[in-house]
């Protein structure tokens, strides 16, 4: 097996970029998610499940900087003095681009309130469930995740990483023709390459693997969410049959999330060897 893809996502749930290489840390890819958007209204860091058009802006990281493509082409840059104003008119509510605080401030990252005083409606309305489909095991979240939006001291939803790989994105293809199946939806940190059939990586939990200088340890499988049937741009639309397949065929899960055990450089190309 070996590493065909990396991405870098400079902000939370909008678009990436594939990278050559990346530096782990304890916290997963260096620079990952060094920004998010808050909501000004409701309160809080919010990403795609709750504002949808997030996954239709596309960032890039210039220094310590990073430049925002919106969904009309436009672009905004982090160190613009309207770049609120500006995305606040682009995703129809009213925020601000945060960076993570230097000083790892818990408030920042405390959950906003929900948009339903229903819990069960809540939830069903993050994970895309019908009424007649289950909702994830929460087990496979890291318990802080309740209080907190994301685990203090970054912005990714619950683990550093996210592993794909292309023989799961094949299987998706072969299930769905009539879907786009396309990284973007599924936002891996890194697409292994393998030469088995299906979701292979569902078996590696609980084992580690070097990648480069770095090692890895396989967690559990990723629940999917409503962001997978999101809008991407014009060729990748929305589309409510990729989450159907992922949780009727797939007990609800697509990837697996990993953390750093050793911190190091990966690049493309990197065997991915289990220890």
């Amino acid at each position: 097996m070996k590493i065909s893809q990396l991405w870098s996502y400079p902000v939370k749930s909008m678009v990436g970029e594939q990278v050559p290489h990346v530096e782990l840390s304890s916290l997963g890819i260096v620079g990952d998610r060094h920004w998010a958007i808050r909501d000004l209204e409701r309160g809080g860091i919010r990403g795609g499940k709750k504002i949808g058009a997030l996954m239709q802006c596309a960032a890039q990281r210039r220094g310590d900087d990073v430049v925002i493509t919106l969904p009309n082409g436009a672009t905004v840059s982090s160190q613009d003095a309207d770049v609120d104003a500006v995305l606040t008119q682009a995703l129809g509510h009213t925020v601000s681009l945060e960076a993570l605080p230097a000083d790892n401030n818990l408030d920042h990252f405390r959950r906003g309130p929900g948009d339903s005083d229903d819990p069960l409606q809540e939830l069903r309305a993050i994970f895309g469930r019908t009424e007649d489909e289950p909702l994830p095991n929460f087990a496979a979240f890291p318990p802080e995740v309740v209080e907190f939006e994301s685990p203090p001291g970054a912005h990714y939803d619950c683990w550093p990483l996210m592993v794909m790989t292309t023989s799961a994105m094949d299987a998706l293809r072969a299930a769905l023709p009539s879907s786009v199946i396309d990284e973007r939806r599924f936002r891996p940190s890194m697409m292994v390459e393998t030469q088995e059939a299906g979701h292979v990586e569902f078996s590696w939990k609980g084992k580690r693997a070097q990648m480069g200088s770095a090692v890895v340890e396989f967690l559990d499988p990723c629940p999917r969410c409503v962001m997978v049937t999101q809008a991407v741009n014009a060729d990748i639309g929305p589309d409510r049959d990729i989450l159907r397949h992922i949780v009727r065929d797939l007990d609800q899960n697509v990837g697996m999330y990993a953390r750093v055990i050793t911190r190091g450089s990966v690049s493309v190309g990197d065997t991915v060897q289990f220890l």
